[in-house]
């Protein structure tokens, strides 16, 4: 039987998120997510030892940029730990392959990064780019079902947290969930805020500021404006897709030299 704690959170995450494990919050969310672990830990997604997998490969100290997920995907075989990210073996063209990264990589290829080879955002996390969705659980073949168990008030707490702690962090807020956490960021800290529609299917072409632009000539530009931000700030850009060394090198030269 899996136990969930406070120890499989990395040191330095809780370390910022301070007294927040002495609070009735954490302990509503500990007996909760125990409670599911305890009857239907087949059926839960991703696997805990994976809840926090966005915190272990993007330390504190390291974090850029944050995106904010909603909840895990709740197909089989996608959920990761990070949001928006699928295993790296999803053929881009399949059914599986969800809409969310096929707008992602479209947008990246209207910026001129090129396409994702696959929607496996692991390299982006190591670079900085904290996948953060707002719940860390789903049931299998349950979109939101474990939004309402206590995720908000851990989650919440770390945007408070990093965006008072941390200064030139990139938030990319897409779509209406993730824009109600607008009020959790801190407004003294020179805080970049980029804000657009979802990248869903659903979602990608509404509001005023739609994430791509209808025909999918153009993209709300988010990528670009990262990279920009994070070189003004002295701070290293983004690789949002693999290519060669040389390639690499010549994109990066292209588009911010």
């Amino acid at each position: 039987m899996f136990a969930f704690s406070r120890e499989l959170i990395p040191q330095d995450w809780r370390h910022l998120l301070g007294d927040y494990f002495d609070t009735p919050d954490w302990k509503v969310l500990e007996g909760n997510i125990q409670n599911e672990l305890n009857t239907n830990s087949e059926f839960i997604r991703p696997e805990p030892q994976n809840f926090f997998k966005a915190l272990k490969l993007t330390p504190v100290d390291a974090v850029k940029v944050v995106i904010l997920g909603q909840d895990p995907y709740h197909s089989p075989g996608l959920a990761q730990g990070l949001a928006f990210s699928i295993p790296n073996n999803i053929p881009t063209n399949s059914r599986e392959f969800p809409s969310s990264l096929r707008n992602i990589s479209k947008a990246l290829s209207i910026e001129g990064f090129g396409a994702l080879s696959n929607g496996d955002l692991n390299h982006w996390a190591k670079q900085g780019v904290l996948l953060l969705n707002t719940a860390l659980s789903a049931k299998l073949g349950e979109a939101g079902s474990h939004t309402n168990l206590g995720w908000k008030s851990l989650v919440d707490r770390l945007i408070t947290a990093l965006s008072t702690q941390k200064s030139h962090l990139v938030w990319m807020l897409w779509g209406g969930h993730a824009q109600s956490k607008l009020a959790l960021i801190s407004q003294n800290n020179d805080q970049f805020i980029l804000q657009s529609s979802h990248p869903s299917g659903l979602g990608v072409y509404k509001t005023s500021t739609p994430f791509l632009a209808p025909g999918d000539q153009e993209s709300c530009r988010h990528f670009s404006k990262t990279n920009e931000w994070l070189i003004a700030h002295h701070l290293g850009p983004i690789q949002w897709v693999k290519t060669s060394a040389n390639k690499e090198s010549n994109a990066q030269a292209n588009l911010f030299g």
